[in-house]
């Protein structure tokens, strides 16, 4: 086992920059997930670091060893694709051992090896079958065993749950976090998927166009994302942006927006007033579908944190439900308990806790407060 370093890292392709100064320091038996759109160069990032493909600029560590020179079978990485990649006409103890095999490690070794993980894995009774006589969820566990088999020092994962269905999708997310609490290996998970990152990452890598956006915890990212793209990629349903201004009114701060008047918090002002030029300061009110308080009729009482709004359409998501409503020129979406009396085309009132909303700055997409 051992920690991960990219120390200024780039990749081009010709004359397209796909990373950029990447700089990343994973710590040993971490758990982390690089988590981006398609084509921000994640995969391209966990290739660069199992060698498959040339770092352009830039240095990558695995311990205290440079590898950009060392070819991927000497950097004791073992890597699981998407595809699962495996030999359909070996059985499953073939296909677990075959890299052991062209180690030559001894015969006796490799049986105990194998029979170890298969035990780890719970796929000791499928080692007599072949590929195409498992389920796409055994198939996936053997993927993790020939990979586990090699005892490698980190575990590389390009999406491998891309292939599986929903229900075993989550099945297979809590056999790979146990598996890494069990046995404590360095990973390095990619993913477009926000619920794999949050649910199994100790530390999340948010990339986007090649460049790092933030690192952070699943609760530091969900919660202080640090710019909109962010806020916007991670969590579902997504955050909710509305344009709008800061005014001072009667000593107090307000966010003004068509269809919206809200009492900006004390504890958000002091950030919001830092720099000083505040009065009709553009600003972006961000907040999740949950800080919705109450969901009320539209006669009820109004406060400092309450907009008005018409219900669009609403969302039946089991437990609760998703209300998209018309604010001015805006489309928001809120959350409620099932017994929240509202059907399409209701005129409403909404209470926002702004105290666990976000404010960011529409010139640099950073959040303010």
């Amino acid at each position: 086992m051992a920690s991960v370093r990219l120390v200024n890292v780039e990749k081009s392709y010709g004359r397209t920059q796909v990373v950029k100064n990447l700089n990343l320091d994973i710590k040993d038996k971490q758990f982390v997930v690089i988590l981006g759109p398609s084509g921000c160069g994640k995969s391209t990032t966990l290739r660069m670091i199992a060698g498959l493909e040339n770092v352009t600029s830039g240095d990558i560590y695995i311990g205290e060893r440079r590898v950009n020179d060392l070819p991927p079978k000497d950097r004791d990485v073992a890597m699981v694709f998407q595809n699962y990649a495996l030999y359909p006409h070996m059985t499953v103890y073939d296909n677990l051992a075959f890299a052991l095999k062209l180690r030559k490690v001894p015969k006796q070794e490799i049986s105990q090896r194998v029979h170890r993980v298969a035990e780890i894995l719970e796929i000791s009774r499928y080692l007599d079958r072949r590929p195409t006589e498992l389920s796409g969820g055994e198939r996936q566990r053997v993927a993790l065993g020939r990979a586990m088999v090699r005892e490698p020092q980190v575990f590389l994962m390009d999406e491998p749950l891309s292939n599986v269905d929903a229900k075993l999708r989550v099945t297979m997310r809590a056999e790979i976090l146990r598996l890494h609490r069990r046995v404590q290996t360095t990973t390095i998970y990619v993913t477009h998927d926000q619920t794999e990152a949050m649910t199994l990452a100790d530390s999340i890598v948010v990339m986007n166009k090649g460049v790092v956006q933030q690192v952070g915890t699943p609760e530091e990212i969900y919660n202080y994302p640090v710019n909109m793209f962010v806020a916007g990629f991670v969590g579902s349903p997504p955050m909710n942006f509305v344009q709008g201004e800061l005014h001072y009114e009667d000593g107090k701060l307000w966010f003004v927006a068509e269809g919206m008047r809200l009492a900006v918090p004390a504890a958000k002002e002091k950030a919001l007033v830092a720099d000083g030029a505040v009065q009709r300061r553009k600003m972006v009110l961000g907040f999740r579908p949950e800080h919705a308080v109450r969901v009320g009729t539209a006669n009820g009482k109004q406060g400092e944190q309450t907009f008005a709004a018409k219900v669009d359409v609403i969302e039946m998501l089991g437990p609760a439900q998703l209300v998209y409503l018309k604010v001015g020129p805006h489309l928001v979406a809120v959350q409620t308990g099932l017994d929240c009396p509202v059907r399409s085309g209701d005129a409403v009132t909404v209470d926002l806790n702004v105290e666990r909303s976000l404010f960011f700055d529409p010139s640099s997409d950073k959040r303010v407060a």
